[in-house]
């Protein structure tokens, strides 16, 4: 399996050219099973689905016959997209499901719904603990699994655990004044512990097997009920083993549809594609012999490495400089298998060990179950690979042409944009995005907290960002861009202008390239105005492939600067509303979260709620609801 990044341009005013855009990195994808994952501009995922060929299903969504609203929703908000190959369809569904319930993309649920996420709750702290649908603050003592996609699919699997291990799902009032067996022992769906029909012990292994199945942990199920229905007919106890034999049956049904090998434990699988101008290597993760998911890497690799070389300098950086800078390091495995026999093995098996402090086996040469996993990597690198130098493909025409535009001789090597968010105001942020030969370069990214400035004035605040950023450049912190962009107009500009002027950096072909970016009327895509210093404009063609590069990269300052400002607002807004309200200390504060389980609760709380807070007096309680609904 693998992850299939394929970069998604930002829609161009034209739809008809955005559309043979998409075409062009769609005819790409493999004509194989897995699963796709839509990235919105921010990075946060739109939706997972699965596909039994992966290029036709993705194709499908940019017909023009395509009526769906929710389709057209989604499509109009693709930036990315990521693509895992799997062994089969079924497998590509298993893992579209454990995508889903990680990820909790907004397209595969109702987005009318605004409830919190449901989940599975195993209670804990009694003889006869209870299995629950559950939905909202997680204050029970147990066990939660989830978050789940919707209460359909928590129900569903509510249904198949009753068949499976007859676990009660009664609330304990009920639970306790029973006299009698319920319908859901009349239908086999519970074992009736409320009247003493099943032994503690016995109820006791239903529970633990339950956690189990909802661990991935199927194996170890199976050799229970089998130890069970083998005592009991031993003594024979034939119905009871015969309840064993009806669960094992129903489990080995669930069991089909999944890829789980017993005593395999935990291995990395590394594959290498490699061409001139790209590199992808791919990471399998598996773990208790369940395939958990994948990763693929682009490194920056100059001319033509044999794929030995490649992961010999890759490996050492993936898993020690991890443990270095993540404090702990990676979730080490027990076997890393790669596609091609690594000369240094033995010392970076060393090298782990003194990291770590565990032995790890580093092995190319494998059989059956791990050769399909090798096989699997491989097949997926080269997926990635030609994924990436098609998106590199498009990247180079489009600074060809603006390089072409621009009239400048040398190539573009760097290019840097610049652009404000605030709410009326209030947290105002600064982002400054990067962009090289290949694309967005993240590393380089920098955001301003914005000080000391009239709430509002743009122009003072591009000033300031402006004035940090290059102040650092100019002391050799870094290097100049060849074009500088800064979305606004003349205003803003002129703000650019003043900065480099300042800190004595030459402007011009022969320096730092200044352009603003105006949006045009209505602030549709298509319609921008570029500005330049010496007061020339120019109004480029919707399908100019100069105009898409610096949309790009326009909308990726925009989008990391008001990702920055919102989260910079909602810190604030978070850390202020209850430190404001006099009376309410860090003690009361704490005191006032534990009981609601999160500042929203608070908020929704009546005053009579808050006061039945320890330490909280009613007086207190009207005032802290006062100042929380001020506004």
């Amino acid at each position: 399996m693998s992850d299939l990044d394929v970069s998604i341009l930002p829609p161009s005013g034209d739809d008809d050219i955005r559309l043979t855009q998409l075409k062009e990195i769609i005819r790409t994808l493999p004509v194989k099973p897995g699963i796709y994952r839509m990235l919105a501009e921010d990075g946060g995922v739109l939706y997972v689905g699965k596909a039994k060929s992966l290029k036709s299903r993705v194709s499908s969504y940019f017909l023009k016959q395509v009526s769906s609203p929710k389709t057209q929703a989604l499509v109009a908000r693709i930036h990315h997209l990521e693509v895992t190959i799997t062994a089969s369809e079924t497998e590509a569904l298993l893992l579209e499901q454990t995508l889903i319930k990680s990820l909790k993309p907004p397209y595969n649920i109702l987005l009318r719904d605004d409830k919190s996420y449901p989940y599975l709750f195993i209670s804990e702290g009694d003889t006869w603990p209870r299995i629950a649908f559950h939905r909202g603050t997680r204050t029970q003592a147990g066990r939660y699994f989830g978050p789940f996609p919707s209460s359909t699919a928590v129900r569903d699997s509510l249904n198949l655990l009753q068949k499976l291990f007859q676990v009660r799902q009664c609330e304990d009032s009920t639970f306790r004044n029973r006299e009698r067996p319920c319908l859901q022992y009349q239908i086999q769906r519970c074992r009736a512990p409320c009247v003493g029909y099943v032994s503690a012990e016995d109820y006791r292994s239903d529970v633990t097997n339950t956690r189990r199945f909802l661990e991935g942990r199927n194996e170890e199920v199976t050799e229970d009920l089998i130890a069970r229905m083998s005592m009991a007919s031993e003594s024979m106890a034939f119905e009871q083993a015969a309840v064993y034999r009806d669960q094992l049956t129903a489990l080995r049904r669930v069991q089909e549809q999944q890829f789980v090998l017993k005593d395999v434990g935990s291995v990395d699988v590394f594959a290498v594609a490699a061409q001139p101008g790209g590199v992808c290597v791919q990471v399998l993760f598996v773990r208790e012999g369940r395939v958990l998911g994948t990763k693929a890497y682009q490194p920056a690799v100059f001319g033509e490495t044999a794929p030995a070389d490649i992961l010999e300098e890759f490996l050492p950086s993936f898993y020690l400089q991890g443990a270095l800078s993540e404090g702990g390091g990676r979730d080490l495995p027990r076997e890393i298998i790669t596609s091609v026999e690594l000369p240094g093995a033995e010392v970076l098996a060393d090298a782990i060990r003194m990291q770590y402090g565990r032995d790890v086996e580093i092995k190319s040469r494998v059989r059956e179950a791990r050769a399909a996993w090798v096989e699997m990597a491989q097949r997926n690198a080269d997926a990635g690979l030609m994924a990436g130098l098609a998106n590199r493909s498009h990247i180079a025409k489009r600074f060809a042409a603006l390089q072409s535009l621009l009239e400048r001789e040398a190539p573009i090597t760097r290019m840097e944009c610049f652009d404000i968010s605030h709410t009326m105001g209030e947290a105002t942020v600064a982002s400054c995005v990067v962009f090289d030969g290949q694309g967005p370069k993240k590393s380089d990214y920098r955001r301003f907290n914005i000080e000391d400035i009239t709430p509002g004035d743009d122009y003072a605040a591009m000033h300031q960002a402006l004035t940090r950023r290059y102040s650092r450049l100019v002391k050799g912190e870094g290097s100049l861009p060849d074009i500088l962009f800064i979305d606004g107009g003349k205003g803003q500009l002129t703000q650019a202008i003043e900065v480099l002027d300042t800190l004595g950096i030459s402007m011009g072909v022969s320096g730092v390239q200044l352009i603003g970016i105006a949006k045009g009327e209505g602030r549709k895509p298509g319609l921008e105005t570029l500005h330049f210093p010496d007061g020339d404009t120019i109004s480029l063609n919707a399908d100019s492939p100069a105009l898409h590069l610096i949309q790009q990269i326009r909308d990726e300052a925009h989008r990391f600067a008001i990702t920055g400002h919102r989260q910079r607002r909602d810190k604030a807004r978070k850390t202020s509303t209850l430190e404001s309200i006099e009376g309410v200390g860090p003690a009361r504060r704490k005191a006032l979260i534990q009981h609601f389980g999160g500042l929203q609760e608070v908020q929704r709380a009546s005053a009579r709620d808050i006061a039945k807070v320890a330490g909280i007096s009613e007086s207190l309680a009207h005032t802290i609801y006062a100042a929380l609904h001020s506004h």
